[in-house]
């Protein structure tokens, strides 16, 4: 399996926590290693899942970037914006 941590700056609070949580487990074959305040990090075996768990946070209205700790927010949706 590959492993992955993914920045979702805006993901800050409990509650945006659970909201990536609960969109990306509903992912086949991909397991969630560990979620915290600005990043994610999972599990996966295929290509075409690390996309759908990115798209998968995209839906709920979070920027994402495969560097983790990066600052920088495309785009200011989410519940834990502070801009």
């Amino acid at each position: 399996m590959k492993q992955l941590t993914i920045s979702v700056p805006n993901m800050k609070s409990t509650h945006c926590q659970m909201r990536v949580n609960n969109a990306v487990q509903e992912i086949e074959g991909v397991q969630i290693e560990n979620v915290e305040a600005g990043a994610l990090t999972v599990s996966f075996d295929l290509e075409s899942q690390r996309k759908e768990v990115v798209s998968a946070i995209e839906k709920t209205g979070y920027s994402v970037s495969e560097e983790k700790y990066s600052n920088h927010s495309v785009y200011n949706k989410g519940c834990c914006n502070n801009s």
